[in-house]
Order: structure tokens, then C-alpha cells, then sequence
């Protein structure tokens, strides 16, 4: 029997305002010291009365409007009716029947692991997710459960979240947690939330079913909650397809609704209750909370606030300076980090002018230059700046390396008047003090070498020290080559040109 696999994601995110959602209690998720931040509304002590938090309505606008939702002009809250300690009220105020956005999508890339194959803006390499709807909520209290006793933590109880429900239009682990990557970047991007899964800033559950290829009917899916990272919903998720193609071919498969946990230890989901429908919640409206609604200008007046969102910005790097797709996917992980490039790239400008020494304008010499330029722009930050920053334990933010540093030091490099390996230890000390490169040169006297008898000298006397393996090169034994550009190398302290090194050896050797 050949199977289908139909999956849909629920997000539930955690807003970055200053306060709850419907108080006035600080919105500080990490607060260690417990319930601290609780006030009688968000206790629900008897009389007290809500009130919408504007901030928190604006960001999961601009979430729905960057994920291609509809606004809507009218939404209002519910009570969703269920008992649980963490939830003092007996209810969540959420929203059912009326939420704030519907009928959205994000289109992913998901060709390779990566999700940036080929180019982005290739239709056939896209496939759209249908967005449901986003509705607001507020979140539950923290519990800690052990042996001994249940601990509850109200710091947590009321903070605004965004709920989205996805279409179940994923068919594998890899496609989910591709989506949910997206989707946290976009967060980031919009700074409406950190979304660190890790930290239940964005949590996520997957409900999943199957069904025989070519049946159009939807059978009793699976909801898999306790998920927390990006690996554990992959993960997940192709765990729960093998044990329900087992179902299916003993011809036992689910027969009603239910929820499952994540077992990160065992690997594997276990079976934790029925779940829900929605008749259950006893859904009806909040009577406490009037109303929202919004004019089409005030919805416009938001979308224009919307910055230039990842995929756009990704497209924008692989068009306007060419870098390689998984460059502009590395470059663009953080808003920080891409914005840092162009710096870089606009700084080149004026360096370029500074060093070239030649005549024409500073636009005329930089589209000459271009495209070797863009290379070592993103060669040396993706594969020599980041992975100095993180061997060092340093964050973007708190990096000495300023843009117009980083432009000097990538003009020299174009300029060939240092070298690739003193490049790299000119790096590392920029990572590590701040200094300008032009200062690390003259400090650690790693002026390159390119007097043609100063070379000679040394490459004579190389020769004269080793007269077996010159004889060997002569011979035929081609590798030796570069025995003695690395003796060279290590006797001019890395200043020489290699390739330099290698046409004078080859012509003293012949």
C-alpha cells in the first residue's frame, strides 16, 4: 500500500512587548525570581477587568501581513474554557470564530536540505504553505514537574502570543522544519519575538495523518506536542510516518483523534491523551473585551513599517552582488549580519579610490573591480570572519571588526599587497583587538615581500640546502614543487606571493 503523508504546524509565539497582554505586569519571560511579575487581573482575583495590549495587536498585524495574510477588519476574543492549575482563570482568552488574519501562505525552497538550491525567485523550486489564520492569545503559566511536586511559575501566566495554524500541506520532517526556520527568521526580522524554540519563545505542534495516494479523505490525525527544536520536529515527525505506515499495513491505522508527546531521550513519540475538538473549549465570546476593528488605512499604515523580509533580502543578494545561495542564506540569517555586508561593500567604494591610485570615478573603478570584489566579500565573511568570531566566543553585536576595517583589509587583499596567509593572521588580530590592518602590517612587519632579488636570495639559497630534492624536481618528480614554495613561505614569514614563489623555483630549477 502506498501511503500519503499529510502534516499541518501550529505556532504558538511569544511576543516582545513591554507587558502582558491584557495587564500592565512586565513581559520578562526570563525572570528567574518567581511570580514577580503577577498583578490581580492576570491572577484573576475576583472583579478585576482586561484590557488589549495595542502593542501586542500592531506585531501579530505585521506578522500576518509578512506571511501574506488578510487583516481583518473585525476581530474579537473568546474564552476557551478548560481547567489546568497553570491557568488560574479556568480559561484562556483567545480568539475563535473572528481571529485576526486568515488566509496567508509562505513559500519555501525545499530542493535540498538547505532549502536554497538554485535561485530563489524559480517558481518551480517554491512550494507554497497555505496560512489558515493567526489569531492572539495569551499564554499559560510555567509548570515544573517532578517526582516530588508540581511548581508553578505566574511570570509567565498572560504574555502575548501569536497563534498560526499552517494548511497541512507539508509531506515530510525536512519540509516542516524548513518552514519553521523561515518562519522564526521572519520573526526576528519584524523584532516581534526572539522565537528561541529552545527557550519556549516559540513552541510548535505537528499534527499528522495518512492516508492511501489518490484518497482524497482526511482519517483522525495526530497531534505530537513537546517539541523544541528544529531537529526534534524533523525528527518527530519521521518517527510518527514509519510508526503509522505500521499501523496501516497491519490494517490497524488511528481510528479517533489523539496526542502525542516528544521523547527526546528515547527518540520516539508516546501516547499521552484523546485530544480535544474544538466543541469541548466551549468556545463563546469574552465579555470583558469589546471588539477590534481597523480601517484599510491603519492595516497600510503597518505594512508600510514592514522591513525587507528574508527571502526578499536573500533574492536581493543573489541578484544585486551575485553571491552564491548559500552565501546570501549564511549573510542573511541575521538582519545584523547583512546589514554589515553592505557596509562593508559600500566602505569598498571609498577605498577602492584611496588605494587603486588609478584615474576615473569611484563608480567606474568599483564596476571594474566588482565582481572579484563581491567574491572576497562574501569568501571572507562566511568562511574566515564568522568562524574567527565563534572560535573566539564573540557575537556580531560585540565584534571590534568595524565595516571600513573590513574594507581596507579586502582592498589590500585585491590589491595582492598582502597574501592570503598573512591575510588570515591580519584577521584573526582584527577579530581580536579592533586594529586596522594597515596599523597590524606595519606592527608585525608583514609587509609582502615582492623585491624580485630579495626573493631570489632566499629561493637560491633554499635550492643550495636541499641538492637532492632539486635534483628529484629535475627528474620529473613534479610535487616538490611545493615542498620548496612551503620552505619559502616559512623563511619570508609568509610574506612572499606563492605563486611568485613557484615561477622563480621552476625557473631556477630548469
Amino acid at each position: 500500500m502506498k501511503l500519503q503523508t499529510i502534516i499541518g504546524l501550529e505556532f504558538h509565539i511569544q511576543l516582545k512587548t513591554k507587558s502582558k497582554m491584557f495587564c500592565s505586569c512586565a513581559n520578562e519571560p526570563e525572570e528567574k525570581k518567581p511570580n514577580v511579575n503577577i498583578c490581580p487581573i492576570c491572577m484573576a482575583h475576583p472583579g478585576t477587568l482586561p484590557m488589549v495590549n495595542r502593542e501586542a495587536v500592531e506585531m501579530g498585524i505585521k506578522a500576518a501581513l509578512a506571511i501574506n495574510c488578510e487583516v481583518k477588519e473585525f476581530t474579537k476574543f473568546d474564552r476557551k474554557n478548560y481547567f489546568y492549575p497553570d491557568l488560574p482563570k479556568g480559561y484562556q482568552i483567545s480568539q475563535f470564530d473572528k481571529p485576526l488574519a486568515e488566509d496567508g501562505w509562505l513559500a519555501i525552497n525545499n530542493t535540498s536540505a538547505d532549502g536554497l538550491a538554485g535561485r530563489l525567485d524559480d517558481e518551480k523550486q517554491l512550494n507554497r504553505i497555505g496560512i489558515i489564520r493567526l489569531h492572539m492569545e495569551e499564554d499559560s503559566a510555567k509548570s515544573t514537574h517532578s517526582k516530588k511536586d508540581s511548581i508553578i511559575d505566574f511570570n509567565r501566566g498572560g504574555l502575548p502570543l501569536i497563534e498560526i495554524v499552517t494548511a497541512p500541506h507539508f509531506n515530510s520532517g525536512a519540509e516542516a522544519k524548513t518552514f519553521a526556520q523561515e518562519l522564526r527568521l521572519i520573526m526576528r526580522y519584524l523584532d516581534i519575538s526572539n522565537a528561541e524554540m529552545e527557550k519556549g519563545q516559540m513552541r510548535v505542534d505537528a499534527n499528522i495523518s495518512l492516508r492511501p495516494e489518490g484518497d482524497h479523505n482526511f482519517y483522525p490525525k495526530t497531534e505530537i506536542k513537546n517539541i523544541n527544536s528544529f531537529r526534534a520536529l524533523e525528527r518527530a515527525l519521521e518517527f510518527e510516518i514509519k510508526r503509522q505506515t505500521i499501523l496501516w499495513e497491519k490494517g490497524d491505522a488511528p481510528k479517533e483523534q489523539s496526542t502525542r508527546g516528544w521523547d527526546e531521550k528515547k527518540q520516539e513519540t508516546v501516547a499521552q491523551r484523546i485530544k480535544e475538538e474544538a466543541h469541548d473549549y466551549r468556545y463563546f465570546p469574552e465579555p470583558d473585551l469589546p471588539p477590534l476593528t481597523f480601517t484599510a488605512e491603519k492595516i497600510q499604515g503597518i505594512k508600510s513599517l514592514l522591513p525587507e523580509l528574508p527571502q526578499a533580502k536573500r533574492r536581493r543578494f543573489m541578484e544585486m552582488y551575485e553571491f552564491p545561495g548559500e552565501a546570501a542564506k549564511i549573510l542573511c540569517e541575521t538582519k545584523e549580519l547583512a546589514n554589515y555586508a553592505e557596509k562593508i561593500i559600500s566602505e569598498m567604494k571609498d577605498w577602492l579610490k584611496a588605494l587603486e591610485n588609478v584615474e576615473g570615478s569611484e563608480e567606474e573603478i568599483w564596476e571594474n573591480n566588482k565582481k572579484k570584489l563581491l567574491k572576497l566579500v562574501s569568501g571572507w565573511l562566511v568562511n574566515k570572519f564568522l568562524p574567527s568570531l565563534q572560535s573566539n566566543d564573540i557575537e556580531l553585536k560585540n565584534n571590534k571588526v568595524t565595516p571600513e576595517n573590513f574594507a581596507e583589509f579586502l582592498t589590500l587583499i585585491h590589491q595582492n599587497k598582502i597574501n592570503s596567509s598573512t591575510a588570515q593572521i591580519i584577521l584573526e588580530k582584527m577579530v581580536k583587538t579592533g586594529a586596522d590592518p594597515s596599523h597590524i602590517i606595519e606592527e608585525e612587519d608583514l609587509t609582502q615581500m615582492t623585491d624580485s632579488k630579495d626573493l631570489t636570495a632566499v629561493i637560491e639559497k633554499i635550492i643550495a640546502s636541499n641538492p637532492e630534492q632539486a635534483e628529484e624536481f629535475k627528474n620529473g618528480k613534479e610535487p616538490i614543487i611545493q615542498y620548496f614554495v612551503g620552505l619559502a613561505m616559512k623563511e619570508t614569514r609568509g610574506k612572499a606571493e606563492p605563486k611568485t614563489l613557484e615561477q622563480i623555483f621552476r625557473d631556477k630549477l630548469k
